[in-house]
């Protein structure tokens, strides 16, 4: 038997023992009366360890290895550090406003504040379109590559993204946020050890010892030619990782699954443990160390090259199954979100509020994988499109952002003006991240544009200005400042002590 064959094989028990494992720890749980909050949120059974494990691996797939390595700069460690201060946001202030509210899905708090289920909608059919149209079919090409080229397998990149499809559907389906969350957890344990290990090897390969490094790689300070300038993490940083980890369906859902707020905390708090102690070094420093070996190395090849160069080749399995894992985790947990969504958001308030919840849910997660796979062959033939991604996220992330500061800071607020703050956020922010860069590109004379994460920041406060506005000239209501009383205030400190 070849060795090929002996590390395929390795790949696919360890992801079968995660399959068991979840079936087995499943198999043995309370199951509660509401359908849509055990299929959605587990009953509210998920422990801290699950919650910190799920959230951890929910954020974390082979774009999160390859591209934080690939620029071999330290500064990009920023994103992660930041990342820990919007996880202490989610626990300090959202998850208490989210089990206040009692809310399944984070558009329900929308609901809640507005007093109007169609801002509800709306935000949940751009989370779903932006789940279903970029974040599934990316991840699905994204690990069908790595397992051919991995394995030097001669099938076509649709056959292997239907296979992972089918797994991820599988999960999604089989137990709803349960499952998804327990598999993550187990899966995290190969992740984050086969993580560390190549760490460990990338050091070990330059004696430990990063020093040489030009000063422009070794810096967490970004000058104004940085992929991170330091005047951003005071602008768009803030905003950008508050948007990540306190609205973001897929990130707060398994927050909203324990047993209570203390549980819950616990659960984030954790993951910003891990966060801070242990993601950082491994987004970083083997692209560091990839540089210090074999220079400067093109199109995000660092992570891929030094573990090509540095991993053992009998582990070679095992590094698959990981970074299988780490795309499953991420696959799996955006279904069963944008199923919530659509279930939640849209079909129990507008079509059927007594349907079946778990028949509803597998079909509209099993099209969702379909679809998914049908829309692999147009990135598959796209070029840089993670960077049309990001941009594209910034179109409708910033503005449901605003909607949700509006909602909180502020009472007396027509939903109409916030539903069309949303359309005027998008395409604000679209003419300073597309528009203005192609202006320059016309004609070098019209000034450079911005860093997007600035505009991000003005996007904000516009759409914030633009509501305020509308609500007052376009519907003839005056806004209150939620905080312009003394039992608002004691409301607020109660939150965050709490």
């Amino acid at each position: 038997m070849s060795s090929s064959v002996i590390q395929f094989l390795v790949f696919l028990l360890l992801n079968a023992a995660v399959g068991v494992m979840t079936w087995l720890h499943c198999r043995k749980a309370h199951r509660g009366t509401n359908e849509a909050r055990e299929y959605f949120l587990a009953s509210s059974g998920l422990t801290w360890a699950f919650i910190a494990g799920s959230i951890t691996l929910t954020n974390i797939n082979t774009d999160t290895f390859v591209g934080m390595n690939g620029p071999q700069a330290l500064i990009m460690v920023v994103w992660e550090l930041s990342g820990v201060v919007g996880l202490l946001m989610l626990a300090k202030i959202f998850v208490p406003l989210y089990y206040k509210y009692n809310c399944t899905t984070v558009t329900e708090l929308l609901e809640r504040r507005y007093d109007n289920k169609h801002i509800r909608a709306t935000v949940s059919a751009i989370f779903l379109l932006g789940d279903v149209l970029i974040f599934l079919p990316i991840m699905l090409y994204t690990s069908s590559l790595l397992i051919r080229t991995m394995f030097g397998l001669d099938v076509p990149i649709l056959v292997l993204s239907a296979g992972v499809a089918v797994v991820g559907a599988a999960y999604a389906t089989g137990g709803g946020l349960r499952a998804v969350a327990i598999s993550d957890t187990y899966t995290g344990v190969i992740v984050l050890g086969m993580a560390m290990l190549i760490t460990v090897l990338s050091l070990n390969a330059v004696h430990w010892d990063l020093s040489g490094l030009p000063p422009e790689r070794a810096t967490l300070l970004g000058g104004p030619g940085s992929a991170i300038p330091w005047p951003t993490l005071f602008t768009g940083m803030i905003f950008s990782q508050l948007y990540y980890w306190s609205t973001n369906q897929t990130i707060t859902q398994r927050a909203l699954a324990a047993p209570s707020i203390r549980e819950a905390k616990k659960g984030v708090y954790a993951a910003a443990a891990v966060r801070l102690l242990i993601i950082p070094p491994i987004v970083v420093i083997p692209g560091l160390c990839a540089y210090k070996l074999y220079g400067r190395l093109e199109h995000d090849a660092a992570y891929g090259h030094i573990v090509g160069q540095l991993l053992p080749h009998w582990l070679l399995g095992v590094f698959g199954a990981a970074m299988f894992g780490a795309v499953m985790t991420s696959y799996n947990a955006t279904l069963n979100s944008a199923a919530a969504l659509y279930v939640c958001d849209i079909h129990q308030k507008y079509i059927n509020p007594n349907g079946n919840v778990r028949r509803l849910g597998t079909w509209l997660q099993v099209g969702f994988a379909l679809f998914s796979v049908a829309m692999v062959p147009a990135y598959a033939q796209s070029q840089g499109i993670m960077q049309t991604i990001q941009a594209l996220i910034g179109l409708f992330s910033m503005p449901i952002l605003a909607a949700f500061i509006i909602g909180l800071l502020f009472r007396n607020i027509d939903a109409r003006a916030v539903i069309a703050t949303i359309l005027f956020g998008s395409a604000f922010y679209a003419l300073f991240a597309f528009a203005w860069p192609a202006m320059h590109a016309r004609d070098a004379s019209f000034p450079a544009p911005w860093h997007f994460l600035h505009s991000m920041a003005l996007t904000v406060w516009a759409c914030i200005g633009f509501a305020l506005a509308l609500n007052r000239f376009g519907f003839g209501k005056r806004a209150e400042f939620e905080l312009n009383t003394r039992q608002s205030w004691r409301e607020a400190f109660a939150i965050l002590r709490s």
